[in-house]
């Protein structure tokens, strides 16, 4: 992920910065508020903000959202001020972080924001032929699509792609076209001139030419509105953008990758999506296949992502018991290998003994083993009972959020909801009194 710090940070800049590179961050710094926002302008992306405390957030947060700049804005400050971390809040900043710089929360909030996924780990012999296949394609010019359901892997096949590429020198961009409002998404994508609607005081440069020369992933491209659908039907036809406003096209060379965990030949069908950008962006399609289908993976990864927990929260590496593992396997993980990374994170944490015993594999709701001669599906299909619908979503909705560390976007894939609906429902549950939890708290108590 691309992190930019503004600011001084009280003199804890540099620890700050070599932390976030030691967690795969490429940092870059501006001094003022008004200096990154050149650099974001200018195509110098980024895909969180961290700012010192007595910077002006507020003028910066205004800005973002006037100029329809998309990005999260987390506030940083010496020592442990309650009050300007209030002001921080109240200010826009989505978080704060006290310094000196704590190397495992700023590595949560890192991992919270951060769409960037690792090396693909697998053994499975249908996931074997998906990695032949992407292989083969990667150095073509040809648009790919990528389809599966929601944590199975998309974006990190995506990243794969550009990286066996004769792109993979060049820069690759992320857009989640889900996770941006419709009214910031054409800005995004396209960028537009000073002047081009309120809040426009200069040239801003979009994804397309960020771009440049490198490979763009539109991920989730089902969510797109269908009026902008036509302007990327043109830009990927004519190989050129117009920016809002905007008075010629720019030149753009920028290979395609689009995502979607929807089928989207049944919203062509549906009027929802254009047929011709299915056809223009489905050239060749890649299916990720569930990790249902991919029991010798199961282990595999779990071992994997024991390793990858122990070390970032600093404890001694546990073997999985035989108990853990049968549980493990026997989950059909509706939420996939994300949903699986999920439930080891927790168990490495809760694990006390000398193993990852079973009554840490917390999954579909189960707080535990299941006892003797009662199953999984028995055991949830009783808690369910007497209990209405709204109750239960708003549960699973909540608990979800709670195992994605508070991301939204994440907890969206795995419900199989946009992430406008999900912004939708906790908005009420706040307005009803219910806990919600923020980006970057893990382990917090449930919602009441």
């Amino acid at each position: 992920m691309r992190l930019l710090i503004i600011g001084t940070l009280g003199g804890q800049i540099g620890a700050a910065s070599q932390i976030a590179m030691q967690k795969g961050a490429k940092v870059q710094q501006a001094e003022t508020v008004d200096r990154a926002l050149d650099q974001l302008r200018a195509g110098q992306g980024a895909d969180l903000i961290m700012i010192d405390v007595h910077a002006d957030i507020a003028h910066l947060v205004s800005s973002l959202e006037s100029e329809r700049i998309a990005l999260p804005v987390i506030a940083c400050g010496v020592g442990n001020d309650s009050q300007a971390a209030v002001r921080a809040i109240k200010a826009g900043a989505k978080e704060y972080i006290p310094l000196p710089p704590d190397a495992e929360l700023i590595a949560a909030v890192l991992h919270a924001v951060s769409e960037e996924p690792s090396t693909i780990v697998y053994n499975d012999p249908g996931m074997a032929d998906v990695i032949k296949m992407a292989d083969q394609i990667a150095p073509s010019e040809a648009s790919v699509l990528i389809t599966g359901a929601s944590g199975t892997g998309k974006e990190m096949m995506a990243r794969h792609l550009h990286a066996k590429s004769r792109r993979k020198d060049k820069t690759f961009v992320a857009v989640n076209c889900a996770a941006i409002p419709e009214n910031l998404l054409e800005s995004e994508l396209f960028g537009h001139e000073k002047g081009a609607f309120t809040g426009a005081v200069s040239r801003r440069v979009g994804k397309f030419e960020e771009a440049d020369g490198g490979t763009l992933l539109l991920d989730e491209v089902s969510e797109m509105d269908p009026r902008l659908q036509a302007k990327l039907l043109r830009a990927l036809q004519e190989r050129e953008i117009d920016r809002v406003g905007g008075a010629k096209p720019v030149k753009v060379d920028v290979r395609i990758i689009a995502t979607s965990n929807r089928n989207l030949q049944e919203e062509v069908a549906k009027g929802t999506f254009r047929e011709d950008l299915y056809f223009r962006l489905n050239v060749v399609n890649l299916v990720m296949p569930s990790l249902a289908r991919r029991e010798q993976d199961i282990p595999l990864l779990a071992r994997h992502f024991v390793k990858k927990y122990s070390e970032a929260n600093h404890i001694d590496e546990r073997p999985i018991s035989e108990g853990a593992m049968s549980r493990l396997k026997a989950h059909n993980w509706p939420g996939n290998v994300r949903e699986l990374e999920n439930a080891i994170h927790r168990a490495v944490i809760l694990a006390t003994g000398s193993e990852i015993g079973p009554e840490t594999i917390m999954v579909s709701g189960s707080q535990g083993a299941p006892a003797a001669g009662i199953s999984d599906a028995d055991m949830e299909t009783a808690a369910l009972v007497g209990r209405t619908v709204a109750d239960v979503e708003r549960d699973l909705i909540i608990d979800t959020l709670h195992h994605c560390l508070g991301n939204r976007t994440h907890a969206a894939n795995i419900l199989g909801i946009s992430i406008r609906t999900l912004r939708n429902k906790l908005r009420q549950y706040s307005q009803e009194g219910f806990a919600v939890p923020q980006p970057g708290e893990a382990g917090a108590a449930p919602a009441p």
